[in-house]
């Protein structure tokens, strides 16, 4: 009898962290980013909890070529805590759904990190991207 209420009570305390772990997500929306040539609409993040996709900065939205004729690049930039940007391209003269997940390996979770959308144009001019969007989630 009394393993069986061991046991009960260790599956309702299980339960209840997963709840509360579920709850301990911060979601949003992620505005427009955009400027001369490229556009990153419909954005979406969550900040997961520790031990849920390594407690990352998940992201997703639709990144667009908008200027079809200058022949360039256009990608999107994340950076969280302690790591440099990443990039992710997109596509030239399309749109591409894009859903990532950034977080840092040495750290159990991450709640720092910030966005942006740029234009490649090469390597003898300067990329252009939308101004940087930053997000902070306070976990305590």
């Amino acid at each position: 009898m009394k393993r069986a209420m061991v046991g009960v009570v260790a599956a309702g305390l299980l339960l209840t962290g997963a709840g509360v772990a579920l709850v301990a997500q911060e979601r949003g929306s992620i505005p427009l980013l955009d400027t001369r040539g490229v556009e990153f609409t419909e954005g979406r993040y969550k900040f997961n909890p520790p031990g849920t996709n390594h407690g990352a900065f998940e992201w997703s939205g639709l990144l667009r070529d908008v200027d079809t004729s200058d022949g360039h690049n256009v990608y999107v930039q994340v950076r969280v805590e302690g790591h440099r940007w990443a990039r992710y391209y997109g596509k030239q003269q399309r749109e591409v759904r894009m859903h990532h997940s950034n977080w840092s390996g040495a750290q159990q979770y991450t709640n720092d990190a910030k966005i942006r959308a740029c234009r490649d144009r090469g390597s003898l001019r300067p990329d252009n991207c939308s101004p940087t969007l930053s997000f902070h989630y306070d976990r305590d």
